[in-house]
């Protein structure tokens, strides 16, 4: 019987050969053993280096052509091929480390793009299996980012074309020198202009932020853009004036009134404003200087009275 120290000596990638005398029997073996056909069992396949695991891969997968699907050898055989080139998924899934989805997530979806890439795999052609394997492997990683990360659910037509409209909208401000037109990416994609902005629309959805985040940290966050929750209304300030106005305006007389009206309702000039009223240019110029000059002091009087004295 193997002492403690002849174990130690065998090879960490390979297990030993069964003796012939032996009588107990680990579950498994003998699946293990018509699987394998005299190949090395790797004893902890995770461990095993990159050169050995893709070494043993090879033989690997022409002997999984040579079984049958759906059989026990055939399952045992390709588990042992995932758990081999297990590294290649972490490898990929190290890119996205700073994305927000735990790490656990990303590494499990990337083995089922693993997995289909194995089913894939064909050993004649003169391909190198991690080579093969690694836009397989991403693009299952990205797809879990497209329909998990949005903090929106929209479509997934929108999303590609979110991301088709990223692409063709980079590629046009470095041939024109400036940021496309809504008609220049619709031209440069074939699609409708009512198309190009149902995507731009949907992109919105693709990232939120808390309204608790401190006005300091605004600009913080890796593609964070300016945050707003109330924009400027210009007419509002307009409404105000008109509203502080109608009392000054009843104070003028007929003629201030209509010159008035004249001249910023209809936006006449000055010279058109003299010959419907029978004044020379220069006196209506004079009078749009007074009435202007009375209202803004009877403004600047409001407000005064209504702000009180101060102290």
């Amino acid at each position: 019987m193997p002492t403690a120290g002849d174990r130690s000596a065998l090879s960490p990638t390979t297990a030993p050969a069964p003796r012939s005398g032996a009588t107990a029997v680990a579950p498994g073996a003998a699946t293990r053993r018509r699987a394998l056909d005299g190949l090395p069992e790797p004893i902890r396949p995770t461990a095993v280096s990159t050169d050995d695991a893709r070494t043993l891969s090879v033989a690997l997968f022409a002997r999984l052509r040579e079984l049958e699907e759906g059989t026990p050898e055939y399952a045992y055989v390709r588990n042992t091929l995932v758990e081999l080139n297990l590294s290649l998924v972490k490898f990929a899934a190290r890119r996205f480390r700073n994305r927000a989805e735990p790490a656990e997530d990303i590494v499990q979806v990337g083995t089922i793009g693993l997995i289909k890439a194995i089913n894939r795999f064909d050993p004649d052609r003169a391909v190198d299996f991690s080579a093969f394997a690694l836009p397989t492997v991403v693009g299952e990683m990205k797809r879990f980012f497209r329909d998990t990360s949005w903090a929106v659910r929209v479509p997934r037509r929108l999303q590609e074309l979110r991301i088709d409209l990223a692409k063709a909208s980079d590629a046009l401000e470095q041939s024109l020198g400036r940021r496309p037109s809504r008609a220049e990416l619709s031209a440069e994609l074939h699609l409708s202009e009512e198309e190009v902005a149902e995507g731009q629309l949907a992109a919105h959805g693709y990232a939120a932020r808390s309204l608790d985040v401190p006005a300091d940290d605004e600009n913080t966050g890796p593609g964070s853009g300016a945050r707003r929750l109330a924009d400027t209304e210009p007419s509002y300030e307009l409404i105000e004036s008109l509203t502080a106005l109608r009392p000054l305006l009843t104070r003028l007389d007929d003629r201030d009134r209509r010159i008035l009206e004249l001249r910023f309702g209809q936006e006449l000039t000055q010279a058109e404003i003299g010959d419907l009223v029978g004044l020379s240019q220069m006196h209506v110029s004079r009078l749009l200087t007074r009435i202007l000059g009375d209202l803004r002091d009877g403004l600047l009087r409001d407000d005064a009275a209504t702000d009180g004295p101060s102290g």
